[in-house]
């Protein structure tokens, strides 16, 4: 799979980790930057992959930042966009298998190597359960179309 990515200043060395990651795994990552750890705005790399995913580009995207939260925020104002905030492989489930989530979001200083495995492993196996989380995500949907 191709999976966009992209991550501030605070994630930049949990995407260069997941980057590498991703790769082992066998997908192909299109970085959106940031390059450094230089402080920059999160909004400004979260439109990225937000537009990505968003227009239909990619099915799935990564976003990074100190805390997760803004990335989440920002990328969650697109209205194709399901972005989930995972901090525990529980999160990192149910977010795929009841939310359907399209974006995954990290707080990038809060997680070691070894939990970011976990989360990227379970987060891309996980299937959308579908059934009564469908009509929940139709609501979800129908939010942006009035």
């Amino acid at each position: 799979m191709i999976i966009p990515i992209a991550s501030d200043h605070a994630g930049f060395p949990a995407k260069e980790t997941s980057k590498k990651m991703l790769e082992e795994m066998g997908h192909e990552v299109i970085d959106f930057g940031t390059h450094s750890e230089e402080s920059v705005d999160y909004a400004d790399f979260a439109v990225q992959v937000a537009e990505k995913v968003n227009n239909g580009d990619h099915e799935l995207g990564i976003l990074i930042c100190g805390s997760g939260q803004g990335v989440c925020m920002t990328a969650n104002k697109y209205p194709k966009v399901r972005a989930g905030l995972v901090y525990s492989k529980h999160s990192a489930e149910m977010t795929r298998l009841h939310n359907n989530a399209n974006i995954l979001c990290l707080p990038g200083r809060e997680l070691n190597q070894s939990q970011i495995k976990e989360i990227l492993e379970i987060w891309l196996n996980t299937e959308f359960e579908g059934g009564r989380h469908e009509r929940r995500i139709n609501k979800i949907e129908s939010l942006t179309q009035q």
